[in-house]
């Protein structure tokens, strides 16, 4: 027996399951970190830091300000208790969860070397030295291995194979990530030297596998679509299929119908969670990153939320529509707005190049994103705030923050 709602009340599930239905802690720490990656499963990775790193955002949008070396403490450092991993795309997530990528692994194994013209048959010698290095090296940078390619083979082999050789070994499951640099560059070793012997020892079945990300895919997002619990996970929709079949079957998933929610003239199949939460209301206010789960299938923002969003950063700027590094906007329960942001940390200036509102902004979106963006100056440890030329929220919302201004290239 199917459930029909609204598409607000699918909103408010959806984002009181992304966790933004909870009451911040006074002073946030690596409890609440813990928290917010085990609702939302994994945090995306991404290397672009014009305001900040991608993985920093969605604990600041559920905690608030936050101390980021605490952070850093859990996922860039030896993995203890986070790692890394093509989990969604390159994501941090729980080491203890790494187990359930086994059967992933195995097959991109070997589907590498099952294809006789592959890049992997074609460097097994070369595959073979970087085992050997990170063996008798222990964790490394790529770069350090690269330093003994001259010294050993000879100028032949260049830097984007060695490279290339970590990050295929990598997705095997052979070599794990040890954490990070200062500025970011992985460090890699081989799995035994890194993860607890349980977590490499341990093996799930791919059903038993695949059941499960469905089962944690459907907690996370609260209300989905066959496509969106695939998504979330990077999965084949038909294993995600009979997945959803046997947990509709074992009562834990419901089958619902969300107004509006069709392709063409038909209706969209979406299941929940039993006993998922239905709030009356969710009182967010909050800056997004652009892989924050809550818009990284562009498909769903656009279903949930009518917020079509486009990244543009490789868009060349004279057809840009919003800006660069641009944010979503979480005000209620509606993407209300867009910033493009820029942290000018010579400079001590959160730099708004532009502010854009959507149709159903609320009335007091100018007020409650001002607020939002102080917090941001704050936490950024910027001084002060200018706001640019461009976009429609630009003017009343350098008003209501006092703020400087500067013209938007």
């Amino acid at each position: 027996m199917s459930q029909t709602m609204s598409s607000h009340a699918a909103r408010r599930i959806a984002l009181s399951a992304h966790g933004f239905a909870r009451r911040r802690a006074v002073t946030p720490g690596p409890r609440q970190f813990v928290s917010v990656l085990n609702s939302l499963g994994v945090l995306q990775i991404d290397s672009v830091n014009v305001f900040e790193r991608s993985h920093y955002l969605p604990i600041f949008a559920r905690l608030g300000a936050y101390d980021k070396s605490a952070l850093d403490a859990l996922t860039l450092r030896t993995p203890t208790r986070v790692t890394e991993w093509w989990a969604h795309e390159a994501t941090f997530l729980r080491t203890e969860d790494l187990p359930l990528w086994g059967w992933k692994m195995r097959m991109l194994r070997e589907r590498d070397l099952s294809d006789e013209s592959s890049w992997a048959n074609a460097h097994a010698s070369e595959l073979d030295w970087v085992r050997s290095e990170l063996a008798e090296r222990g964790p490394s940078l790529a770069r350090q291995i690269e330093t003994d390619v001259g010294r050993t083979r000879g100028t032949w082999w260049d830097w984007s194979t060695v490279k290339q050789a970590l990050e295929m070994l990598f997705r095997w499951g052979e070599v794990a990530v040890a954490g990070r640099t200062s500025t970011f560059e992985r460090r890699y070793a081989l799995a035994e030297q890194v993860l607890p012997e349980h977590v490499r020892t341990a093996e799930v079945s791919r059903e038993d596998a695949v059941r499960e990300l469905v089962r944690r895919a459907a907690r996370a997002t609260g209300i989905a679509t066959a496509s969106d619990l695939a998504d979330y996970y990077r999965l084949p929709e038909n294993v995600t299929t009979q997945a959803i079949r046997e947990l509709q079957d074992a009562g834990e998933l419901t089958h619902v119908h969300v107004d509006g929610w069709t392709r063409g003239s038909r209706a969209l199949d979406a299941w929940m969670p039993k006993g998922q939460v239905r709030p009356r209301a969710i009182d967010a206010a909050a800056l997004l990153s652009p892989f924050d789960p809550v818009v990284w299938s562009r498909q769903r923002a656009e279903r949930l939320y009518d917020f079509r969003y486009r990244i543009e950063i490789y868009t060349p700027r004279h057809k840009r529509m919003y800006g660069y590094y641009v944010l979503p906007v979480l005000i209620g329960d509606r993407l209300a707005a867009r910033v493009d942001l820029k942290s000018d940390r010579k400079a001590g200036v959160l730099r708004v190049h532009s502010a854009w509102a959507e149709p159903h902004a609320p009335a007091d979106t100018v007020e409650r994103l001002s607020q939002v963006l102080r917090a941001a100056a704050r936490w950024q440890e910027h001084d002060s705030i200018s706001v640019g030329s461009r976009g429609d929220l630009a003017n009343a919302l350098a008003q209501a923050l006092s703020a400087s201004r500067h013209e938007t290239s």
